[in-house]
Order: C-alpha cells, then sequence, then structure tokens
C-alpha cells in the first residue's frame, strides 16, 4: 500500500537567506573601501622618537583615508537595508 499524505498538518514554510547575491556583493565592496582607507592611514611615522616626521599630516592620512572609511560604512549600511525581494 501507497502511503497517503496528511493534508492536515501544516506544511513547513521554505526557509529564506535575510541577504541575497546583491546584498553580500554590496558588504564586499564597502568592506574593500574600509580596508583601503586604512591601509592608507597606515605608516607615517618615525623610528627614532625624537624625530618629528611632517609625513603624518599629508592629505592621503588626514583627508582621503578617512573619507574612504566613512563611505565605506555608509555603502555597508546600505547593504544590510537593501531590500532584493522589492519589485519595481
Amino acid at each position: 500500500m501507497s502511503k497517503k499524505q496528511n493534508n492536515n498538518q501544516p506544511q513547513k514554510p521554505k526557509r529564506e537567506f535575510i541577504f541575497q547575491k546583491k546584498n553580500y556583493l554590496f558588504m564586499f565592496v564597502g568592506l574593500a573601501f574600509i580596508s583601503l582607507g586604512f591601509i592608507l592611514m597606515s605608516g607615517g611615522g618615525s623610528d627614532d622618537p625624537n624625530v618629528f616626521n611632517p609625513e603624518i599630516y599629508n592629505f592621503r592620512r588626514i583627508r582621503l583615508a578617512p573619507t574612504l572609511v566613512l563611505i565605506g560604512l555608509g555603502i555597508e549600511v546600505y547593504a544590510i537595508l537593501l531590500n532584493p525581494h522589492k519589485k519595481k
């Protein structure tokens, strides 16, 4: 005999991930921006503590690197809030 399917039992809902491929792509891009910002921020110190190196105050370390970090954080927030299921 064949088994009868019991239609009285509720079906288990289909499990879905919260984030889709598009979300993870934006998260990776944001992480790349943040990493690049921190890499550009590094360096510029002096081996001798008695010698001042004005290179730590250049454009790259003061303006560009923090801007890249903030842009990366903005991209991360967008990636989290992005709804890939939204239909146009």
